[in-house]
């Protein structure tokens, strides 16, 4: 079983301030492969928590593989399969919170700079 002692905790963020989250790690399971969120930046937006997940794979053909997932919870922290939105508020708040997630911050400059 995957928990945070092994992998470090998962971090959630409430108006741009990172703190660790006080759930159980996130797992995902496709058919191409299973693993844990490794990084994680969320803001509160007014509408919803725009999330950047830095997915790890632990098994099956992706095994030993990163993804990057933007996505999107409502506010009762339901996870929605609605395309990522943010506001431009948001963008400033996201930047800070990534700034607490080292490999995710790392890949997206790779994103946007080469």
């Amino acid at each position: 079983m995957l928990d945070d002692a092994q992998y470090g905790p998962s971090f959630r963020v409430d108006w741009g301030k990172a703190m660790p989250s006080k759930t159980k790690t996130k797992t995902f399971s496709f058919h191409w492969g299973s693993g844990f969120i490794a990084e994680e930046a969320q803001v509160q937006g007014e509408h919803n928590v725009p999330t950047f997940q830095l997915m790890r794979y632990t098994d099956g053909p992706a095994e030993g593989t990163v993804t990057l997932r933007f996505c999107q919870y409502n506010h009762r922290g339901m996870f929605s399969r609605s395309p990522l939105m943010m506001g431009v508020e948001e963008i400033d708040m996201m930047r800070d919170a990534l700034k607490e997630t080292p490999e995710l911050l790392a890949l997206m400059k790779q994103l946007v700079e080469g």
